[in-house]
């Protein structure tokens, strides 16, 4: 009995810590979930630096529509951050909260409500690095943010 509950305490503290792992690319393609606590499920994308592009899927798993809890996934220089954010705000929610033609922006999803799911292909050799990747919609950004590194 006491062998079986510390292998249960084991495997649930294994589940736990694998869940706080980077999302790999695996097959050059990532799945990342957004819910209505303003929340990604990764703080971190690694894309093999094999890819010559990846996909990153977005699925909003909460139940809010976009106009009160959107989320989106945009790519951009962790130094260009604050000031793409800023220009999203200004852009609005019909422009997915990203200046339209925005260079800085290296790709982004359009914005999400509950139960919606959207996909874009980053071009790898775009990437520098120093990438962030975050949630454009207003006064989300704080929390929803992590960084995409490039690995062999």
């Amino acid at each position: 009995m006491a062998f079986k509950l510390k292998l249960k305490h084991v495997l649930a503290a294994m589940a736990l810590s694998a869940a706080s792992l980077p999302v790999m690319a695996a097959e050059c393609s990532i799945d990342v979930e957004a819910n209505d606590a303003m929340q990604f499920n990764t703080k971190e994308i690694a894309v093999s630096k094999s890819c010559k592009e990846f996909t990153i899927n977005l699925k909003h798993t909460g139940q809010l529509p976009k106009a009160a809890m959107g989320h989106n996934i945009v790519i951009a220089k962790s130094a260009d951050m604050q000031g793409v954010e800023t220009d999203g705000i200004a852009a609005g929610a019909d422009k997915n909260y990203v200046k339209e033609g925005d260079e800085r922006v290296i790709a982004h999803t359009k914005l999400i409500g509950g139960g919606e799911s959207d996909s874009v292909k980053v071009p790898v050799d775009k990437l520098t690095g120093d990438d962030v990747f975050f949630c454009s919609f207003p006064g989300h950004g704080a929390m929803m943010k992590g960084t995409v590194k490039l690995v062999d």
